[in-house]
């Protein structure tokens, strides 16, 4: 069974910095591509971040320049650095995995920015 493991969330002030990370297991694929999706109260979950198995990289305008993702294909690890984080980026944020169509999820970790 595949599981995604989220970790790093917390509170923090703006300005200051927060690490995600997400570790997969229950397999041994090698997957397409991994990212982070964010979700608000009440809005729609939206693309932070991702990354391909050679390492290409996308951001949402939101976060290019404060954010960086990356990842360890032997550990089936994803992480994102977050720096100098704002109110707006406020939200629970989900660690995907991808093979082909697939999409596997976490359950997410909160990250509370203070203003």
């Amino acid at each position: 069974q595949v599981q995604l493991v989220e970790s790093g969330g917390g509170l923090v002030q703006a300005g200051e910095s927060l690490r995600l990370s997400c570790v997969v297991s229950g397999t041994t694929w090698r997957f397409d591509a991994m990212g982070w999706y964010r979700q608000a109260p009440g809005k729609q979950r939206e693309m932070v971040a991702t990354i391909t198995r050679g390492g290409e990289t996308n951001y949402a305008d939101s976060v290019k320049g404060r954010f960086t993702i990356s990842r360890d294909n032997a550990k089936n690890t994803v992480y994102v650095q977050m720096n100098r984080l704002k109110a707006e980026d406020t939200a629970v944020y989900y660690c995907n995995a991808r093979i082909s169509i697939v999409d596997y999820w976490g359950e997410g970790t909160l990250v509370t920015v203070s203003s």
